[in-house]
């Protein structure tokens, strides 16, 4: 089982037309990691806090209808987050987010993840925004140490952070008990150093997402691998990255070799598929298993 940790909110995608309408779509970075990898063919499990309102139960709906695992989902009666993305002239998305007081920051860490766990996935809002913040960290150090596959995805939203130093500090915290880094481009440059300073740091491998330019991998041996981006027409990139980290989690986690021996060719080539057919779609909409073709 492969389990993501972190938050589920409700985007609000700009709608084409004069009327300047925002239509709510399911969204945040875990959530849409977790949904790719049940329709991926993953076993999955979410790990979160939902709100118990109406947009929660959409939120869970849509976990539910992947047949992602959500016996680790806490509820509360907080609302539920909303993020407002504004779109660029290549699709890229730049957000705003209304989180005073909802429900997955108040996340509290779980006693045990199931014991059919391999993997870990965090990242994102959940790893700014306290309470949850913390709980996610020490769920994170704990599972790492317990030997568990873990990917970190720090997908970061500057509007979030108040204050960039110390939440730089924080991230070089963690890394020790990575296994996978990845990131965009966005991502590396705000948070600077660079991927030689991270593998020292202890990741057994650093992904970079590069836009139209494709997939980079670079391993703790020395190794280093490259996949193309496919040439598709473009809605929106909202939740390609995403989509990345569960194309990486399925093809890794499913392995018997730890990510610095994989065969990151195959892997890369196929999280390129998938956050290509992800591309196509508005909003976060990973596609299935079978849209893939052969593995």
């Amino acid at each position: 089982m492969i389990v993501v940790g972190g938050e589920a909110l409700i985007d609000l995608v700009p709608a084409a037309g004069p009327t300047g309408a925002l239509l709510p779509r399911p969204g945040g970075g875990p959530y849409n990691t977790a949904l790719a990898l049940g329709r991926l063919g993953a076993e999955a499990a979410f790990c979160s806090r939902v709100s118990a309102d109406g947009f929660g139960e959409s939120l869970l709906a849509g976990l539910r209808a992947a047949g992602v695992d959500l016996s680790l989902v806490q509820r509360g009666p907080e609302p539920t987050t909303l993020a407002v993305p504004s779109l660029g002239p290549d699709g890229s998305a730049v957000y705003g987010f209304y989180v005073e007081g909802t429900a997955d920051r108040l996340f509290t860490l779980p006693p045990a993840l199931p014991a059919g766990a391999r993997a870990l996935a965090l990242g994102t809002c959940s790893l700014v925004l306290e309470p949850g913040a913390s709980a996610y960290e020490a769920l994170l150090r704990r599972e790492s140490r317990r030997g568990l596959l873990t990917l970190l995805d720090p997908n970061v939203r500057p509007a979030l952070i108040a204050d960039p130093a110390a939440y730089r500090e924080r991230f070089l915290g963690w890394l020790p008990y990575v296994s996978v880094l990845k990131l965009s481009e966005e991502d590396a440059a705000w948070l600077g150093g660079g991927v030689g300073d991270w593998l020292a740091a202890g990741p057994a491998a650093v992904v970079l997402t590069r836009g139209a330019a494709g997939l980079t991998v670079w391993t703790s041996d020395g190794a280093e691998h490259s996949a193309a981006a496919l040439p598709v027409t473009v809605a929106d990139t909202i939740g390609a990255g995403d989509t990345v980290n569960a194309a990486l989690l399925h093809r890794l986690a499913g392995s018997a070799e730890r990510p610095g021996s994989a065969d990151w060719p195959d892997v890369l080539a196929y999280a390129a598929r998938a956050a290509a057919l992800t591309c196509t779609r508005a909003g976060a909409e990973p596609p299935y298993a079978a849209e893939l073709g052969p593995s």
